[in-house]
């Protein structure tokens, strides 16, 4: 049943997922894709599988009509950020994530030539003391709300972010943009490199759009049998 923190953009539950092809060969990609398509319709390509297939692998998927998050979080210079975005023309992505300050997501938004910019506001790898550590005098929350705000008023279409955030994020910048979820873990199954994470349902019921999901689907004893439970607890929560 939709609440307030609820968007209801009408995207469909196939694409509510996004599933991290988080993979060492294109190979192995093409395996999990061609295992998932008929149930999950969106896919992610970061560092690792991008330098392993390069651009074929995003074309192979999109030639599948399947949607492609570039998750490279394109960070340097704004000329780089710039050149780096605009490599992505005509390529098919449907996002691509940026983390960096004002000028770099200006660079990005002023290049992105059809491909939604999600910014990224805080790795869900990081902590509280991690944010300390590296001398930020605020909470996760506070960062998190100050560097999305900046980025939806750049022009960014959304946001990469905790579901622990999400709430906040809804309540004060409302629901147009896009939410995406990374981190996202079932409840028995958090001992990972994540630190900052939700379960399927909370992150929906916190004004996710989407989340980025990747071990606790590949290493599934089933994995089509996960996303599809998965996908009756999106459904129970947005109720479409």
């Amino acid at each position: 049943m939709l609440n307030d923190m609820n968007p209801t953009k009408p995207i469909a539950i196939e694409k509510r997922i996004i599933f991290a092809l988080d993979v060492e060969s294109p190979q192995e990609a093409k395996k999990l894709v061609e295992r998932l398509e008929d149930h999950i319709r969106f896919y992610k390509v970061g560092l690792q599988l991008f330098l392993a297939g390069w651009f074929k692998i995003i074309e192979w998927i999109v030639k599948r009509n399947l949607e492609v998050m570039v998750d490279l979080k394109f960070f340097d210079v704004p000329e780089t950020v710039a050149s780096a975005v605009g490599q992505l023309k005509d390529r098919g992505a449907t996002f691509a994530t940026v983390h960096g300050n004002d000028e770099i997501l200006k660079a990005a938004v002023e290049k992105k030539n059809g491909t939604k910019i999600l910014a990224v506001t805080v790795l869900t790898s990081l902590d509280q003391a991690d944010i300390n550590e590296l001398g930020f005098k605020c909470s996760v929350k506070e960062l998190v709300l100050t560097r999305a705000k900046r980025a939806l008023a750049i022009g960014c279409d959304g946001v990469i972010s905790s579901g622990l955030e999400a709430p906040q994020l809804r309540a004060d910048l409302g629901n147009n943009f896009m939410i995406v979820v990374p981190g996202v873990r079932p409840v028995e199954n958090r001992e990972d490199d994540q630190k900052r994470v939700v379960d399927v349902k909370s992150a929906f019921q916190n004004g996710a759009d989407y989340i980025v999901v990747g071990r606790p689907i590949r290493l599934a004893s089933d994995p089509v049998a996960e996303v599809q439970r998965m996908q009756r607890e999106i459904v129970e929560v947005l109720g479409h």
